[in-house]
């Protein structure tokens, strides 16, 4: 356990050392100008499209920030060869793969909280009927989400000959799941044999990250989520992780380090 929090612990420097927390508080700066300028506006309807931008803002801002930190993880300890002597160290493959994903999700998680914090804060400024339990729940939500991004991503790392490639193939997949991941089994009535079977098998194994996406909740002020709900969808989340990561691990160790 000391060996993954350490690997985990050197990830979130490096993204330190790399500016992105720099970019993440310019974006939350921009949200922030955004939900403040709520107070020109006395119409709810201005108020809700506003507060939908801003959410949707967090959800692009998150994912990018997702993908790109575990889309670089091992192709840059490949091309600066620091991979060699850390394997040589007693640290297995399997633990630097679980390292590297706590490290991502932990960075993932920091900006999640800076991003709900302000937006909490700024609505309790507004006098917005939401409280701050309505947060926390879009917080652990989209955290157990971005869980299954995040140990996606890892596994196309041992996929895909790029991390270009990787980044691209990861974001366009979770922005169609989605955006139309909820739809497919829909689409699927529409299709003749054989492809509505296929449709549906496509439903049933997707990883359903609407699922983690509340805002609506936040943007109509609806009563909060059922805990059982959110319990599930947290052990729905872990469960993909699991299969992500455990692909992930059995791929590394078939890779031969040239």
């Amino acid at each position: 356990m000391k060996t993954i929090s350490a690997i985990a612990h050197v990830v979130l420097l490096e993204m330190v050392r790399r500016k992105d927390f720099y970019v993440l508080f310019i974006l939350t700066f921009l949200i922030t100008v955004l939900a403040g300028s709520v107070s020109f506006f006395n119409d709810d309807r201005i108020v809700r499209y506003l507060k939908e931008i801003c959410l949707l803002l967090i959800w692009i801002s998150t994912l990018v920030i997702a993908v790109t930190c575990a889309a670089r993880q091992f192709p840059a300890e490949q091309e600066s060869r620091t991979i060699y002597p850390l394997l040589a160290k007693p640290v297995s493959r399997d633990q630097l793969i679980l390292g590297k994903f706590a490290g991502c999700w932990v960075a993932t998680l920091l900006a999640l909280f800076l991003f709900y914090f302000f937006l909490w804060a700024l609505s309790g400024l507004k006098n917005d009927p939401l409280s701050l339990l309505h947060y926390l729940q879009a917080l652990v939500l989209h955290a157990a989400g971005m869980s299954i991004v995040i140990s996606f991503v890892l596994m196309g790392s041992f996929l895909f000959a790029a991390p270009s490639s990787n980044t691209t193939i990861s974001l366009i997949a979770a922005f169609g799941i989605l955006m139309l991941g909820r739809h497919l089994n829909k689409v699927a009535l529409q299709q003749p044999e054989p492809i509505q079977t296929i449709f549906y098998m496509g439903y049933y194994l997707l990883p359903h990250l609407e699922w983690f996406d509340i805002r609506a909740l936040l943007i109509h002020n609806w009563e909060p989520a059922p805990w059982g709900i959110v319990l599930l969808a947290i052990l729905y989340a872990t469960a993909y992780s699991a299969i992500f990561l455990g692909a992930a691990c059995v791929l590394f160790r078939k890779r031969r380090l040239a």
